[in-house]
Parts: C-alpha cells; sequence; structure tokens
C-alpha cells in the first residue's frame, strides 16, 4: 500500500494534468513526467548565470502546479482558502525544483509531493493557529489524518476512532485528543454572522445576564440575618417588607402602639445593616 506522501504513478489515479481535470484531460500525467524529465535534463545542462535557465526553471513550475492544487486538496477541511494554501505549496514545489536530482532516478512528483505537504504543514503549524495546541499533538494530528485517509479508502467510509488508533497503535485518548487539536485552527469571533443561523451573530444566541443575580448574595446574606432575631422582630420585618403592611396595620395586627413598633423597626434595620447579631 502506498504512504500518505507518495506520489500516484502514471496509470493510477492522480493529481490533475495542466488542464485542471484528470489525466486524460489535456496532457496525461505520463506526457508531463516526459515534459518535467526533458526539462530537468536541459536545466542540468544550463550554468547557473544562463538566461534560459530561468525560463526552463518557470516552465517546470508551471506545468506542474497541478500537483501543487492535487496536494492542497487534502486540506480543504481547514477553512482556510484554497488559493492561499495552494501559493504555500507553490513555495514547495519551487523549492523542491531547486533541490531535485534527476540523476538519482526518482520521479519528480514522487520526490516533490512530500516537499509540497511538508511546507503546507508547516504554514499551518506556525502561522495559522489561532489556539495554542501542544507540538506533541501537532505532530501527532499529521499521522492521524494521513492514516484517516487512508483507512477511509480501505473501508469505504470514514473510520472510526478504534480502527484509528489500531492503524497507528497508539492509545484511542491519543486519537480523539488529535481530533479535537485538528479542529483548533480559528477561533471565531463572537460578533460574526452565522449564516446558518439566520444571520444572527454568536453572541446573540448566547444566554442574557439575569439582573436578579447580583441580588442573590444580598437574599442570602439577609436570611442570615433574619433567623437571628428573635421571633416577633423577625415577624416585623416580614409583615413590613415582604407583606408590606404599614406600621399602622402593623401594630393593630401585634397588639402594639405603631410609636413601639417605629421604634423596634428602627432597631431592627439598624442591626441588619451592621451586620450584628441580634441581642436583647
Amino acid at each position: 500500500m502506498r504512504t500518505q506522501d507518495s506520489a500516484p504513478e502514471a496509470g493510477e489515479e492522480g493529481p490533475p494534468g495542466p488542464s485542471g481535470g484528470r489525466p486524460g484531460a489535456g496532457r496525461s500525467s505520463v506526457d508531463v513526467r516526459t515534459l518535467t524529465r526533458v526539462l530537468f535534463e536541459r536545466l542540468t545542462e544550463l550554468s547557473p548565470d544562463a538566461p534560459e535557465r530561468e525560463r526552463v526553471r518557470a516552465a517546470l513550475i508551471e506545468i506542474n502546479v497541478p500537483l501543487v492544487r492535487y496536494a492542497a486538496t487534502r486540506f480543504r477541511s481547514r477553512n482556510e482558502p484554497m488559493e492561499d494554501i495552494v501559493q504555500v505549496g507553490t513555495i514547495g514545489l519551487i523549492n523542491a525544483i531547486d533541490r531535485f536530482d534527476p540523476t538519482r532516478g526518482v520521479q519528480f512528483p514522487t520526490y516533490a509531493l512530500p516537499t509540497i505537504l511538508g511546507e503546507i504543514k508547516r504554514y499551518f503549524r506556525d502561522n495559522v493557529r489561532t489556539m495554542h495546541v501542544p507540538r506533541r499533538l501537532q505532530e501527532l494530528w499529521v499521522q492521524v489524518s494521513g492514516a484517516m485517509e487512508e483507512l477511509t479508502v480501505v473501508h469505504g467510509r470514514a473510520p472510526k476512532v478504534p480502527e484509528i488508533a489500531a492503524n497507528l497503535r497508539i492509545p484511542e485518548e491519543d486519537v480523539r485528543a488529535c481530533l479535537d487539536a485538528g479542529r483548533a485552527y480559528n477561533a471565531a469571533s463572537l460578533e460574526a454572522a452565522q449564516e446558518h443561523e439566520g444571520g444572527l451573530a454568536l453572541l446573540d444566541r448566547l444566554g442574557y445576564e439575569d439582573s436578579a443575580l447580583a441580588d442573590v448574595e444580598h437574599r442570602d446574606m439577609v436570611r442570615h440575618l433574619l433567623v437571628q432575631l428573635p421571633e416577633r422582630e423577625r415577624r416585623i420585618i416580614m409583615l413590613r417588607f415582604f407583606a408590606n403592611l404599614t406600621q399602622s396595620q402593623i401594630s393593630t395586627e401585634l397588639g402594639m402602639s405603631q410609636m413601639h413598633v417605629s421604634r423596634l423597626l428602627s432597631r431592627i434595620l439598624t442591626r441588619l445593616r451592621t451586620g450584628n447579631s441580634w441581642e436583647e
């Protein structure tokens, strides 16, 4: 079985040809590889300062850009503009062209694809993440994503966590952590409109602050102080502030003068405000 970073051989379903389609649309992949080999042979014949060298190098870049687009499709789920990924991958292609040695007998796509993928992965690792992810998980995510692609081809469906763990021989917990880390590339703004939510921003869908929450602590403190009052004084407070009775009504209810009720209320409230315990 081919590894995830190996380029497709001639005759396999591989990167699109120069026309943008699959092999067979425009030049075939065999034609591209033949032309690439001829251009590299010409490049090795030219001296570093030869005017023609830049034209040959530019032609090599142009005919192999479809290889970059093929590599870029592996990152289409990252919510990053595809053209930006292609531009980064093209840097990897240029580096591969400058380092490639045709005399080693290796096909250029086989040599270039890991370089292109590596450049794109470094871009995501170093420049795109807005959330910090441990380096160990970043590196492990590369293996997990590759295993997911391979197992998807084998099973014809998205692989499950146990299958990925068994394939890589790592704990399932590490796979789950990598899947979470793989999604942590962009932090969504709370004010950004969500198309699938009718244009509402995330902030509009969050719970609002209950104004009564500020009174919870106060009510708890009052309850704590009330239980310290003698029964008669506690009843006066309940009738005045919870039953909303006037001092005259309270005096009638308790059989005492209104002046006495007023003095008791003043004394009780002073104690409650200071937080002191009740003393006869």
